[in-house]
């Protein structure tokens, strides 16, 4: 793959763009909160596995993220150091923590979604579209040196989603950004992408592309909250229900109401593919 022209000067209209790829973020982070029945996770139904939290601590979280994910694709479009977009990433954080009184909804998309309008905007300032061959290219020549040295210090930490890494093997957060997404580009996204292309709904492309990345992720905080005998049980259960027909399955939603119930009582909640479904959500309204 050719490599990219370093950024340029950002055209007239590019403060359009980057408000276009940071709202189409928010717009996914609210595809993600609308739909259910979602094994585990907090929609406008119900609060799912947690108490500290709801679809209202969402929209305010959401609400308070509308000027941070522009801002990640304004950066990608200067060229700006990893450095820059974690100092954004920081920023937004403690919004969403102010916004939401301390609760975390949105650390790891944060993350995962301000990287990925980072690419978008270093692609769309080169005059390049945001495939998704593209954007995993951008990734690894803007800040992939970057990504494997925070995975690797990351390996150390003493955050509950690294602890959980080292106790039992995971390939964590860090290291599926350092190699570029591969769940999100290589099952997460082309799963939605085909369950919209056989015609399905949208809600039910939405609940195909979930359990794709319960199957693959390994989700460290969901290890954290449940154990390795945890993660693995909702990664079995997901590929269960694939291997059934998934979503366009007759009797998928209420197989899925099912698990939520299941997921509910044994109080797991598979955020980390939460997020890749967000992040799904972004890449097929801009990178297609």
């Amino acid at each position: 793959m050719s490599a990219l022209r370093q950024p340029c000067a950002s055209p007239p209209l590019w403060s359009e763009q980057a408000q276009a790829l940071g709202r189409a973020a928010t717009v996914a982070l609210h595809d993600e909160l609308s739909l259910a029945p979602k094994p585990g996770l907090v929609s406008f139904a119900d609060s799912g596995s947690h108490t500290d939290m709801d679809a209202s601590t969402f929209l305010r979280s959401l609400f308070s993220l509308r000027r941070a994910f522009p801002a990640f694709a304004r950066l990608g479009a200067a060229g700006a150091s990893f450095a820059a977009l974690e100092q954004e990433g920081l920023a937004a954080e403690a919004r969403m923590l102010r916004a939401t009184g301390g609760i975390n909804t949105h650390r790891g998309a944060i993350f995962t979604l301000g990287l990925l309008c980072a690419a978008a905007g270093r692609l769309r300032s080169n005059g390049q579209e945001p495939t998704p061959a593209a954007l995993r290219d951008a990734l690894r020549q803007g800040w992939g040196e970057a990504l494997v040295a925070r995975a690797q210090r990351s390996a150390g930490a003493m955050s509950n989603g690294a602890i959980a890494a080292r106790r039992h093997g995971l390939r964590g957060a860090g290291l599926e950004a350092a190699e570029a997404f591969p769940v999100l580009f290589e099952a997460v996204h082309p799963a939605l992408a085909d369950a919209l292309a056989r015609g399905l709904r949208p809600e039910q492309a939405r609940l195909e592309a979930l359990f794709a990345a319960m199957a693959a992720l390994d989700d460290t905080n969901l290890a954290h909250r449940a154990g390795l005998e945890g993660l693995r049980h909702v990664q079995r259960v997901a590929r269960d229900f694939l291997a059934a027909g998934g979503a366009a399955a007759p009797g998928a939603l209420e197989r899925a109401q099912a698990l939520h119930r299941e997921f509910v009582a044994r109080r797991l909640s598979p955020g980390g593919a939460a997020d890749m479904l967000a992040a799904a959500c972004w890449l097929q309204r801009v990178g297609r």
